[in-house]
C-alpha cells in the first residue's frame, strides 16, 4: 500500500474533499505508475482520479461504527512518535578524548 494514503474514516473533524482527492490522486498514481501522465493519457488519468474520489466518498458515507471518532491531533502525535522511534536522530560523532 502507498504510504502516502492515510486513513480517512471516522475522524473529528471529518475528512475534507481535498483529503479525499489527494488520496485518490495518490492511489491512481500508484496503480498507473505515472506521477504525471502524458498529455494523451491526461484525460483518462483525471477521470480515474474523479471516479476513485467519488467511490471513496460513497464508501465513507456508508460505513458505520460505534467507536468514538479519532482525534486528528492525537493520531498525528502517535505517528510522529512512531517515526521518531523508527528513525532516531543521528548521534553527534564524539571522537576520543
Amino acid at each position: 500500500m502507498c504510504r502516502n494514503i492515510k486513513t480517512l474514516f471516522h475522524f473529528e473533524p471529518p475528512v475534507t474533499d481535498q483529503e479525499v482527492d489527494a488520496a485518490a490522486l495518490q492511489f491512481v498514481r500508484k496503480v498507473s505508475g505515472f506521477t504525471r501522465p502524458s498529455q494523451h493519457n491526461g484525460p483518462a488519468f483525471d477521470r480515474a482520479v474523479a471516479e476513485v474520489s467519488a467511490s471513496v466518498r460513497t464508501l465513507l458515507g456508508s460505513l458505520v461504527t460505534t467507536a468514538a471518532p479519532r482525534d486528528r491531533a492525537v493520531e498525528a502525535a502517535k505517528a510522529k512518535a512512531r517515526s521518531a522511534k523508527r528513525f532516531p536522530p543521528p548521534q553527534p560523532d564524539v571522537g576520543p578524548a
